[in-house]
């Protein structure tokens, strides 16, 4: 069986996240009680080992020892315990495991609304490395695990939210920039991801690293992509199929013509930012062209998310950052942060998301956390 194979068959629906994400600290279970080692004081006389009396044992009656049990030692209680009750959060990583389990357990059954119609969303960042296509692929992943509908459109010529969903992505592939420059069908170039049933991709190829200066000569270069997707959803109804609840739009790290088409064609704009200052700095440039947007091709479209990535818990800059970004927008900085962690960074190698990867990781759960907020929210 393959690693995407067996993969597969571990996919967490929200419905079965109590299963799926199993923890050290699951409450069926009562917690083990080891006996603690006993060192008895030598003789420095004979050199032989002294026998004491437990602390407390001869003040304690024979007749108030539980039965069975012997005075001075602890009776194990007949019936389960929470653990939860009983664990020790004085240390660092005791407090960390107790309040993973206490995000997973708000999770368990939770079924996620579908929105009343498709939702598309830009993933924009002109500030690279702050975890664009990483958002993209597993906040979609994480929606379609949950029975929704989505697609990702890969914009960006470097072709890793294509690789990150397992779908071909050769030079001699049918991809977005045929969509864009040749006019061909979305439907055309739109492919199934392997390891998640309600999720599609529309690839990117490295075409598109050409793909600016060819459209800067063509009729409607900036809708370009808008009207592609309209087509496409009145080719599915037609047909009878489920309309998308979700269309993610993964942007490269620029603000060109491919950016602006992305723009155009969105309702909303999610975007994620690395808890450094350098993601700040290049915030106010990207806002500054969101408004223009808004002003002469998109009246419609809302920056209705942030996301902060990269968090690292153990520093002052980071929280100093988020604390920045949640004042200056309250009501965009989604709740749930993604921690920096090795699992979401190996995933890509293996061509799969971090919610197939490894869903009981705590990159995953994040991207769960995040998935079910921006589901929660309408525009």
């Amino acid at each position: 069986m393959s690693v995407r194979d067996s993969a597969a068959k571990r996919i967490p629906p929200f419905a079965a996240l109590g299963s799926a994400f199993s923890s050290p600290f699951s409450r069926s279970q009562p917690k083990e009680v080891e006996k603690p080692e006993t060192h008895l004081p030598v003789s420095r006389e004979t050199g032989h080992a002294v026998p004491t009396q437990s602390a407390g044992a001869s003040d304690v009656p024979e007749s108030e020892t539980s039965e069975g049990g012997v005075a001075g030692q602890a009776v194990l209680p007949s019936e389960p315990v929470d653990v939860m009750d009983l664990m020790d959060e004085s240390t660092p990583l005791a407090r960390e495991l107790a309040s993973e389990t206490r995000r997973r357990e708000k999770l368990m059954g939770r079924v996620l609304p579908r929105p009343a119609e498709t939702r598309i969303m830009t993933v924009s960042n002109q500030k690279g490395g702050v975890g664009k296509t990483t958002t993209t692929v597993n906040i979609a992943a994480a929606l379609a695990t949950a029975g929704l509908n989505v697609m990702v459109i890969d914009i960006d010529p470097q072709g890793n939210a294509s690789t990150a969903l397992g779908i071909d992505h050769r030079a001699d592939v049918e991809s977005i920039y045929d969509v864009l420059i040749d006019d061909l069908p979305l439907a055309n170039v739109v492919a199934q991801c392997p390891d998640i049933k309600n999720l599609i991709c529309a690839p990117a190829t490295i075409h598109l690293a050409g793909a600016e200066i060819e459209l800067v000569s063509l009729v409607a270069r900036e809708q370009r992509l808008r009207r592609a997707i309209d087509v496409y959803a009145a080719e599915r109804k037609a047909a009878g199929e489920e309309r998308l609840d979700y269309i993610f739009i993964d942007c490269p790290p620029s603000l060109g013509l491919l950016t602006v088409n992305a723009f155009v064609a969105a309702r909303e704009v999610l975007i994620p930012i690395q808890c450094e200052y350098y993601a700040l700095e290049g915030l106010s440039q990207l806002l500054k062209n969101i408004e223009m947007i808004q002003k002469h091709l998109n009246a419609d479209l809302v920056v209705s998310t942030i996301l902060l990535t990269m968090y690292d818990g153990r520093t002052n800059l980071a929280a100093q950052v988020a604390a920045e970004v949640r004042e200056h927008f309250p009501q965009q900085v989604l709740s749930a942060v993604v921690p920096r962690s090795v699992r979401i960074s190996e995933a890509p190698s293996y061509q799969q998301t971090v919610m197939t990867y490894d869903p009981s990781s705590t990159g995953a759960l994040s991207y769960l956390e995040a998935a079910a907020e921006i589901s929660q929210r309408s525009v």
